[in-house]
């Protein structure tokens, strides 16, 4: 019997990984020890916490453990080494390219505002990439549970950054929240500076939702999107259209949307054709990365090599990575898939300092 291949050294691209999610348990212990910062049993003895949104009030507890981790994070430093640590962790996890994706509102008032966070998270961005070897690029996200108004904001934001380092736009938190639409404007700013359209939709509620970021937000790529299946129709117009979907399962089923992992969509979704990017959305809460994802559609599903190599090579073809990279790894992928799979070992690419 043919031994399945190291799932850790299939080259992929990271395509939904939210900033201060992508931290290190680790690192949120001994940060918060530095500064006397008491965490929630959620965070120290009952991590990874048990997290549901099926309801407001789940939601909210989900958004205050967040709200708590992204508190230790008080120096530049601490932001530096977030970055590095997030594409460290990319890169043992064949990890080629990272798209990473902040609201700088959230951080603004620690580190002099919103223009001179996005200053810092690229900066960091430069260092952890070459350090790592791994590409990275930012997605500035708004938030939807604040003004519209504010999302226009940081839209012009991400425009001034277009082509320095910031290849997207996005719309985050619960999609339950707020009225869609009227991030259109915010959404048509961004859209003006070429910058990738890629709100979250289609997870929290369902493919009518997805049809308002395709009809409203004119999305190229969906945070999740899951629930399109939910609606031949959509699903097919996501197809046509090329929309890809950035699949996360572990957070799927940690925030309750669905009640296992083989329960998950994956297979019907590929059936239809769709684009579907593996995301990990955020270790720190779900307690699995990149790579994890991956491990667990193949144990849910019963993948294979050849289905588990489509799926890295979507990932590429959905990102906004150099086109000369982009045929790179491509060609990378396929060499995983022709060598036996005996001889897959420790991830081969570039070592990290």
């Amino acid at each position: 019997m043919t031994r399945p291949r190291a799932l850790a050294t299939l080259p992929k691209a990271h395509l939904h990984l939210h900033f201060t999610g992508s931290m290190r348990h680790a690192t949120l212990l001994e940060l918060a020890e530095r500064d006397g910062i008491v965490l929630p049993d959620a965070l120290v003895s009952e991590w990874p916490p048990a997290l549901s949104a099926a309801d407001e009030k789940g939601w909210f507890r989900f958004q205050r453990l967040y709200d708590v981790a992204r508190s230790v994070l008080r120096t530049e430093d601490d932001v530096r080494r977030l970055v590095r640590e997030a594409a460290e962790d990319d890169v043992r996890d064949g990890g080629r390219w990272l798209e990473i994706q902040v609201d700088p509102s959230g951080y603004a008032a620690r580190f002099g505002g919103i223009t001179e966070f996005t200053d810092l998270v690229l900066d960091c961005v430069r260092d952890a990439s070459e350090r790592t070897g791994l590409g990275i690029a930012v997605v500035i996200a708004a938030n939807r549970t604040r003004h519209p108004l504010d999302a226009r904001t940081l839209a012009r934001l991400a425009t001034q950054y277009a082509g320095r380092g910031v290849v997207g736009f996005g719309l985050s938190n619960d999609e339950r929240r707020g009225a869609t639409a009227d991030f259109g404007p915010a959404f048509r700013i961004a859209r003006r500076a070429d910058l990738l359209l890629a709100p979250h939709g289609g997870e929290l509620r369902g493919a009518d939702h997805v049809r308002v970021c395709l009809d409203e937000l004119h999305a190229d790529r969906l945070g999740h999107g899951v629930r399109s299946v939910e609606d031949p129709a959509l699903l097919e117009r996501v197809v046509e259209s090329g929309v890809a979907l950035e699949v996360c399962p572990v957070s799927n089923v940690s925030l309750g949307v669905y009640p296992d992992l083989s329960s998950v969509p994956l297979p019907q979704l590929l059936e239809a054709g769709a684009t579907v990017a593996l995301g990990a959305d955020d270790p720190l809460l779900f307690g699995s990365r990149l790579a994890g994802q991956y491990a667990t559609m193949r144990a849910a599903h019963d993948l294979t090599d050849a289905e588990l190599a489509e799926l890295a090579r979507m990932s590429f073809r959905a990102s906004r990575a150099p086109e000369t990279d982009r045929h790179a790894w491509l060609a990378e992928v396929d060499a995983w898939l022709a060598a036996p799979a005996d001889d897959h070992g420790a991830p081969r690419h570039a070592d990290v300092r």
